[in-house]
């Protein structure tokens, strides 16, 4: 398992943990974590806390150079929100543990020249698929399902 992936997932299950929605992510610059976090929306009480807007949050203050050389991981598929995020910020890669439970903005990301890849990882399937089944009322409030 990359261990960047692994911090990833570890964050969601801190995320799940307390309560929330397990997604997590991990920003990383030259083979090193500089922000990790992972969605924070119900813990807070927050509108925008996905798991890569924590990492991103996280990482606090960065030249615009360090984000053109980062990675940024995430085990689910990010959103339109999130994807945007990457772009502002000229994130060129972004490693996806799955997108089998939820398709994110790929589409746009790729448009946009980002590099991505998609692990299909079977732990982040395992956590998203169990929480779905499990709060369903909470997985469609984040992703704006009726």
């Amino acid at each position: 398992m990359d261990p960047f992936m692994q911090a990833a997932i570890d964050e969601a299950r801190a995320g799940l943990a307390e309560g929330g929605i397990p997604i997590g992510s991990v920003l990383v610059h030259q083979g090193k974590i500089i922000g990790r976090g992972h969605n924070r929306r119900v813990q807070k009480g927050s509108t925008t806390l996905h798991g890569e807007m924590d990492a991103l949050e996280n990482a606090g203050r960065q030249s615009a150079q360090v984000y053109r050389e980062c990675v940024i991981y995430t085990t689910l598929s990010p959103c339109p929100m999130c994807s945007g995020a990457i772009l502002l910020y000229g994130i060129p890669k972004v490693v996806i543990g799955e997108n089998r439970t939820f398709m994110g903005d790929e589409e746009h990301l790729k448009s946009c020249g980002v590099e991505l890849t998609v692990l299909d990882d079977a732990d982040c399937f395992q956590l998203m698929t169990d929480f779905i089944a499990a709060k369903p009322e909470l997985w469609n409030e984040d992703i704006g399902e009726p």
